[in-house]
């Protein structure tokens, strides 16, 4: 059925995915032509957060104002918020292809002005471009994949999407280290996300529109050649014929199959409760705080104490690598397991993670090294004012990092434990620190338990990535009728950016007035309303066509038992 993915198939979906490489390799150049859009969309969300450790090095006010290091991360979200609202009606009007092509080129104009910034303001605007590129190609790429794919392998192709997402936050990764000694570093990692993007352009400018936007339009003899191209020959007349009973359905309600009712959408009930489903998801996926993970990693991992930059690179590249490796397993699964199980799967994980986080930061926080006035005596000319002018003995690292921005701890030479000194932080200070053989600290403190702070970010990602990392795109595009499917999925996609734009925008911020402790419980739980939500409002769409779909949200049977095996299709038996 059109839209839908046909039940007794999801056994041999994942091998059937892989084997089109060899049998019909057109498919797979459909999908991974299309996911280079959700490879920007990765690679963007990675590269800032390494980008960010040297930005601050050149530009002071940067570094000393943690709104302008926001402001930076966030203004791409908050371009993306726009581009997915225009995206939705882009792609309904002019043509998911269309759609793919001026978010391609927005990406690449934002990326060159970003390398050529000569300031905090010019390299805003690069970064607005470049997010008003990504917000297009967020809701447009997995919706040209749904609808340019065979139903029953429809989940692992439009997963794809998701793995080059995180395959492009793990490429930001190798890029920052590869860059971290050539001159103008950050800018060499910001400008190279041009390059997908124009290779993008030339292989979208090769291939066809989406066959269901084209039968949509009237154009149905393209659309005919390209589902031939798509489905074995036996198979090509029955989609057909299901499309077209489809969009004259389509005609039969709304009278024209161009015409859509924003009030009366909303009205719909079957529209209005996927958009619960669908919007709630992509709003929960940002608050359990995913992307404070990916685009602030390495400043998470220097609050776990761990000091170097070029470490905290490398341990966040462990990071993305998990999260890469996690879309691979949500491609196995995702037409096997289901997509509420996979997302019950994670929550659970993602809320034991943050509790682990929480505690973890806790314990740094309130166990950092003390202040020794011996050991800053020996900086006399250099120590911070704030301490110099306090004749308290109570400070610690900690104390001394919040006591100013113009603050920071060098470690004991003999064990980083050790009571240290508190310093100004400037750069002659910091090479002053490390001539001496120590460690200097500006944004968390030395502590015996960073590893396990690792170990959280691990674990966090690992449970994330297979299910509410990819699950809530795939859901997005299968759960609306064809008709509202590209307003519907832009909805879906402005609500995910306009999270993320809330969540990036005061993490940092959040983190400086109660703590990263206390930050992460937050969203832990977060993560704990978001699984209600999910066990409640989410339906099972794997194995059903669209029209099932509707019909499962029209009698709001939701299939609470989700680990139940569906052996017969939703109009044969009654609801759970």
């Amino acid at each position: 059925m059109e839209g839908g993915i046909h039940p007794g198939t999801d056994a041999s979906a994942f091998k059937e995915c892989f084997s089109l490489a060899w049998t019909n390799p057109y498919i797979l150049s459909l999908a991974f032509s299309a996911g280079i859009g959700g490879l920007l969309f990765g690679y963007d969300t990675g590269v800032i957060s390494g980008a960010l450790l040297y930005i601050r090095d050149d530009f002071k006010s940067v570094d000393r104002e943690t709104v302008l290091q926001e402001s930076i991360v966030s203004m791409a979200v908050a371009g993306a918020i726009i581009g997915a609202a225009i995206g939705g009606w882009m792609t309904d009007r002019f043509g998911r292809r269309t759609s793919i092509l001026v978010a391609d080129f927005l990406f690449f104009v934002g990326a060159v002005i970003m390398a050529a910034a000569v300031n905090p303001a010019m390299l805003i605007v690069g970064r607005i471009f470049v997010g008003l590129g990504v917000g297009m190609a967020s809701m447009t790429a997995p919706l040209y994949i749904s609808e340019a794919s065979p139903a029953k392998i429809r989940g692992a192709l439009v997963s794809t999407n998701g793995f080059l997402i995180t395959g492009g936050q793990f490429l930001s990764y190798l890029i920052n280290l590869a860059f971290t000694k050539a001159p103008g570093t950050w800018r060499w990692m910001l400008g190279v996300a041009g390059l997908p993007a124009l290779l993008q352009f030339v292989l979208m400018w090769l291939l066809p529109e989406s066959p269901r936007w084209l039968y949509r339009k009237g154009r149905e003899e393209e659309a005919k050649a390209i589902l031939r191209k798509i489905y074995p020959a036996h198979e090509v007349e029955t989609e057909i014929q299901d499309l077209k009973d489809s969009v004259e359905k389509e005609i039969k309600e709304e009278g024209s199959s161009e015409k859509i009712n924003f009030i009366k959408l909303w009205k719909t009930k079957t529209v209005r409760r996927g958009l619960i489903a669908g919007v709630g998801l992509q709003i929960f996926q940002q608050f359990v705080g995913i992307n404070t993970v990916m685009y602030y990693s390495p400043t998470i991992v220097q609050l776990a104490g761990i000091a170097s930059n070029q470490t905290a690179l490398l341990l966040s590249l462990v990071t993305a690598g998990l999260n890469a490796l996690g879309s691979i397993v949500s491609i196995y699964f995702i037409d096997r397991t289901g997509r509420k199980k996979l997302l019950v799967i994670s929550l659970s994980g993602v809320i034991i993670s943050l509790g682990v986080l929480s505690a973890v930061f806790h314990e740094t926080t309130s166990h950092s090294p003390a202040v020794s006035k011996q050991e800053t005596a020996l900086f006399s000319a250099y120590t911070c004012p704030d301490y110099g002018s306090v004749s308290s003995t109570s400070w610690d690292c900690m104390k001394c990092l919040k006591a100013s921005p113009d603050c920071g701890f060098c470690a004991s030479g003999i064990n980083k434990l050790s009571p240290g000194a508190c310093l100004i932080s400037n750069s002659t200070v910091k090479d002053l620190c490390h001539g001496k053989d120590r460690l200097w600290y500006t944004r968390g403190c030395p502590s015996r338990y960073g590893w396990l702070a690792l170990i959280g970010l691990a674990l966090y990602i690992i449970f994330f990535s297979p299910g509410m990392g990819t699950v809530p795109w795939i859901v997005n595009s299968e759960i609306y009728p064809l008709r509202f499917r590209g307003i519907c999925g832009g909805i879906a996609a402005t609500a995910n950016w306009i999270s993320n734009l809330i969540v990036a925008q005061s993490f940092l911020s959040l983190t400086e007035a109660i703590g990263t402790s206390w930050t992460f419980l937050i969203f832990g739980l977060i993560s704990v309303v978001a699984l209600l939500f999910v066990l409640v409002y989410v339906p099972e769409t794997k194995g059903l066509p669209i029209e099932e779909v509707e019909k499962m949200l029209e009698e709001r049977a939701l299939h609470f038992k989700f680990w139940q095996k569906r052996s017969e299709p939703f109009h044969k038996k009654s609801a759970v």
